[in-house]
């Protein structure tokens, strides 16, 4: 239910080509979002099986976080 409720707001309303009116998108509409969604999600997690499987040095780069601070201001013009 949480799911559905997130797609159709992000999915916002859509017009009806016979009356011309704003609707919301009905339950199977909102099913072949779903099934869009789990290609990218499964693309991005088979992706980032190839990136943990790249070396150390790209893994790093994936999951790090930057150590310091960046400095104040207006960075320098180069």
């Amino acid at each position: 239910m949480f799911e559905s409720m997130m797609l159709r707001s992000i999915s916002g309303p859509k017009r009806d080509e016979i009356t011309g009116e704003w609707r919301q998108l009905h339950n199977d509409e909102l099913n072949d979002l779903t099934q869009y969604c789990w290609v990218i999600k499964s693309r991005r997690s088979r992706w980032a099986g190839h990136v943990a499987r790249m070396g150390r040095g790209v893994y790093r780069v994936l999951v790090g976080k930057p150590k310091g601070k960046r400095p104040l201001g207006r960075p320098r013009h180069r």
